[in-house]
C-alpha cells in the first residue's frame, strides 16, 4: 500500500476538520441545553449570543478572506483560479469533464436547502436546527475532501479535488440555510460567500484555461503538492478488503 505523504495542505485539513467537529459539539450542547433542558431557543443563550457567535463568526470571515487571495495552504483545487498558477502547458483544448453536472448539482443542493427552509416557515424547524444543518454542512465539506465526495463520485466525475469545477462553491453551499434566518451575521456570511463563489464563476468564465488540466499544468499530478489522492486510494483499498473478507467468511459460513 501506497505510503501517505504528510503535506502542509494535509495538515490544514485535518485542522479545519478538528475544529469543526468541536463547533457542531459545542452548538449541538448549546441547543439540547437550552432547548430541551431549558425551553430555550439557542439565541436565548448569553453565553451563545456573547461568544459563540462571535467567535465562529470571525472564524469563517478569515476563512473565505483567505480564499480571495494565492496561499500554499489552501487546495490546488480552489487556488486554480489565479494567475500566478497558470501552467501553460502548450495544449488549446479546453477540457472541463465536469462541467455538465454543474446545473444538476446547483439543483438538488437549492431543492435540498429549499425543503428545510419550507419546514422552518411553518415553525417545524427552528434557527437553531439551521445553524446545526449549516455547521454539519461545514464538517460534510471536509469529508468531501479527506475521505469521500458524493458529488464527485455521483454526479461531476472529476479526477481530483484539484480540477474540481465547484469547489470554491464550498462555503456558499455550506451557509445556505442561513439564508432563511433573520440574523445579520448569517446574512454576512451568506453575502460573502456568494461573492466568492460569484468571483469564481468570473474567472471560470474569462480564464476557462485556468480550469482544465489539458491547458493548465498545475493540475497534473506531477505538481500536486497536496497528495490527498493517496489517502482516499487507501481508503477504496481498505473498503475493498473489508468487503473481501466479508464474502469470503459469508462462503464459508453457507459451507
Amino acid at each position: 500500500m501506497e505510503k501517505v505523504r504528510i503535506t502542509k495542505v494535509y495538515i490544514y485539513h485535518y485542522v479545519r476538520l478538528v475544529i469543526r467537529i468541536a463547533i457542531f459539539l459545542v452548538l449541538l450542547y448549546q441547543y439540547i441545553f437550552h432547548k430541551v433542558i431549558d425551553g430555550m431557543d439557542i439565541f436565548q443563550s448569553p453565553t451563545f449570543k456573547n461568544i459563540a457567535i462571535l467567535v465562529i463568526f470571525f472564524m469563517f470571515i478569515i476563512e473565505m478572506l483567505l480564499r480571495f487571495f494565492p496561499s500554499s495552504l489552501e487546495s490546488p483545487g480552489c487556488q486554480k483560479q489565479f494567475k500566478r498558477n497558470y501552467i501553460k502547458t502548450g495544449k488549446t483544448n479546453i477540457v472541463i469533464e465536469d462541467n455538465n453536472g454543474v446545473v444538476l448539482v446547483a439543483l438538488l443542493w437549492v431543492g435540498l436547502n429549499a425543503i428545510f427552509g419550507m419546514l422552518h416557515t411553518y415553525d417545524i424547524l427552528g434557527d437553531g436546527i439551521l445553524i446545526l444543518i449549516a455547521s454539519f454542512y461545514s464538517i460534510f465539506d471536509l469529508i468531501c475532501i479527506l475521505f469521500f465526495c458524493p458529488f464527485q463520485s455521483w454526479i461531476l466525475h472529476n479526477k481530483c479535488c484539484a480540477t474540481c469545477r465547484i469547489y470554491n462553491w464550498d462555503y456558499a453551499m455550506m451557509f445556505t440555510p442561513m439564508f432563511f434566518i433573520k440574523r445579520w451575521y448569517g446574512w454576512v456570511l451568506l453575502g460573502m460567500a456568494f461573492i466568492l463563489a460569484l468571483r469564481w464563476e468570473l474567472t471560470f468564465y474569462h480564464y476557462p484555461e485556468r480550469f482544465s488540466e489539458e491547458t493548465n499544468g498545475y493540475l497534473g499530478c506531477a505538481n500536486c503538492k497536496e497528495k490527498l489522492c493517496t489517502h482516499k486510494k487507501q481508503l477504496i483499498t481498505l473498503r475493498k478488503r473489508i468487503a473481501a473478507i466479508k464474502k469470503k467468511k459469508m462462503k464459508d459460513l453457507e459451507l
